[in-house]
């Protein structure tokens, strides 16, 4: 094949696989500029069915498809070039595999012929992933490949896949055809003939039917599983799963509600929201120890004592309902696992328990605990927790709520207020690192321009600084929150031997503020040091049409100073 032909192939194949993920439900494509990658580019910039987003920062990009597809709660493709430019998805793809999230990474590579001999950019792409996506290594571009098995290849792959894909894509030089014709796809070139009727209609050309994995008990089952003091406990479930339809659930059932803090319902009045908390008051914990029945809807709690508490009770019945087959409880309690999603669930042929109302004190527990953090925290001392509370108490028209990693999360799963109205939550909690956390908002505030609120600590905002630059291209609310307590305070909860190591090898000070990266990326900026003007900051914030940052600066101590005391409270109360 003459070399202009091979360039014209290449683009060809590349808009083929564009054009088959945007049928097969993909709306938002991220890139990253590079050469190898050219075919895709090229076809991208031509693609009019998909949103396009681009970042120079590989690491941030993988984050921001990650928020993309949480939001669009559909797949997300993301296009870079090879070499070490793929190896920077890493972060975003383990998140992802662990949290069901399907990312497509299309990436260029070298041919064969150009790997293991010292050519320029070339490492070893296949598998590069590991067990984190599934592989799709595809040949170079070649005219005696139909282009119905490239069709059915990608059709295969991705296809009721919730996880990464990782398609890596050959292609040989010239990557540039001379001219860039307005119809990559002519349905009257010869190579493409075979594909005449697919090119007149909008489907895939394989369609396949959803494979959903559904399971539920039986009506007597159930009858015998509600006979008994039961609680019911939602843990990391997503909006599409329609939580509150367990609200419902554990009225009728007439168990207690314990919720975690991404269950879509943590603050939602009419559950036990303060569990962990509720953990270490004596009475509620003696309360909580009379129950053998447990239904828990998803996995991945956040609060230490509540996975304590599961792990350490004798249970006569532990139920356990994910929307697949999956293995979330490092307990490894004996259970039965049921797979349907919350809402599907909810609505069986319920039975009024035989103990219904059985723990209808832990309200009042609940309640005493809402009076505890409004004395103590919302008109107590500046600090994070009442920047947290703060936040949490404002409910500006379908905010979303991203919360980052380590103490943030922490802060708001223990002392988030009770509210009239829920707002959709997010995290990072698969692999639960600090790195990608404002590039994962800034995909979910981009999706619909939502306002979004990202709540972030220091070390995690420095770690993610160049996703500042996607930030700054948002034209809806994005408010930045930034607790800066100079380090990695979660540390001071931590029984390490001694200050002097804590603070020399965990703490990792580091003196610095944000607001001169604030300038350099043209965002406006804020620090506060109390609550009157982060309340005044904030409001201002959210009916900006655009990223904001607002710097919170507390001491080193002060969080877990304060959460040192409420502890001894609420051990007392």
């Amino acid at each position: 094949m003459r070399t202009e032909n091979t360039a014209t192939l290449n683009l060809i194949w590349g808009a083929l696989i564009l054009e088959e993920l945007a049928r097969l439900g993909v709306q938002h494509i991220c890139m990253a500029p590079g050469s190898r990658s050219t075919p895709l580019t090229l076809a991208a910039a031509k693609q009019t069915k998909l949103k396009r987003h681009l970042h120079f920062d590989e690491r941030g990009l993988g984050f921001m498809a990650l928020g993309l597809a949480k939001a669009s709660r559909a797949p997300v493709a993301i296009i870079t070039t090879s070499g070490t430019a793929v190896a920077n998805l890493y972060p975003a793809i383990v998140e992802a595999w662990l949290t069901h999230v399907p990312l497509i990474v299309l990436s260029g590579d070298r041919p064969p012929e150009l790997l293991d001999c010292g050519a320029n950019q070339a490492i070893v792409q296949p598998g590069i992933f590991a067990n984190y996506a599934k592989q799709v290594n595809l040949p170079t571009p070649d005219a005696h490949i139909a282009p119905q098995a490239l069709l059915t290849t990608v059709d295969e792959a991705v296809a009721n896949q919730t996880r990464p894909v990782h398609f890596n894509c050959m292609y040989r030089e010239p990557l540039y055809p001379s001219e860039l014709n307005a119809m990559l796809l002519d349905a009257d070139s010869p190579y493409l003939r075979p594909l005449h009727t697919w090119l007149q209609l909008a489907r895939p050309y394989t369609q396949y039917g959803k494979c959903r994995q559904v399971s539920s008990p039986s009506d007597d089952a159930i009858m015998r599983f509600v006979h008994g003091k039961g609680v019911i406990v939602a843990g990391t479930l997503t909006p599409e799963q329609d939580p509150e339809q367990l609200i419902a659930l554990s009225q009728k059932i007439g168990w207690p509600l314990l919720t975690d803090a991404q269950s879509q319902l943590r603050q939602h009045p009419a559950v036990i929201g303060n569990i962990d908390q509720l953990l270490q008051h004596p009475k509620a914990r003696n309360l909580l120890q009379e129950a053998d029945r447990v239904l828990v809807f998803g996995g991945r709690l956040l609060s230490k004592r509540l996975i304590s508490y599961l792990a350490e009770q004798n249970w006569h019945s532990y139920w356990q309902v994910l929307p697949e087959q999956d293995r979330l409880d490092p307990s490894h309690n004996a259970k039965h696992i049921w797979h349907a999603n919350a809402a599907q669930f909810a609505i069986l042929n319920w039975y009024r328990s035989s103990s219904a109302n059985w723990a209808n004190t832990l309200i009042t527990y609940n309640d005493e605990l809402h009076n505890l953090f409004i004395r103590n925290i919302d008109q107590g001392e500046f600090g994070e927790a009442q920047v947290v509370r703060a936040i949490a108490n404002t409910r500006p028209l379908e905010q979303q709520l991203f919360i980052g990693n380590s103490l943030p999360v922490r802060l708001y799963d223990m002392y988030a207020p009770v509210s009239c109205c829920t707002t959709t939550t997010f995290t990072n909690r698969g692999a639960s690192g600090i790195d990608g956390l404002l590039a994962t908002a800034c995909g979910i505030a981009a999706h619909e321009g939502k306002p979004t609120s990202l709540i972030i600590g220091d070390l995690s905002q420095l770690h993610d600084l160049n996703s500042l630059a996607i930030a700054k291209s948002l034209s809806s609310p994005l408010v930045i929150v930034i607790l800066n307590n100079d380090g990695g305070n979660i540390f001071n909860l931590l029984p390490v031997p001694n200050e002097q190591v804590r603070s020399d090898y965990y703490r990792l000070s580091h003196g610095l503020e944000f607001g001169y990266a604030a300038a350099m990326f043209n965002l406006p900026y804020n620090q506060v040091d109390n609550l009157a003007d982060f309340q005044d900051s904030y409001n201002e914030a959210l009916d900006f049409q655009g990223a904001s940052i607002i710097e919170v600066s507390v001491s080193q101590t002060q969080a877990s100073d304060q959460i040192a005391a409420l502890n001894l409270w609420v051990k007392q109360s």
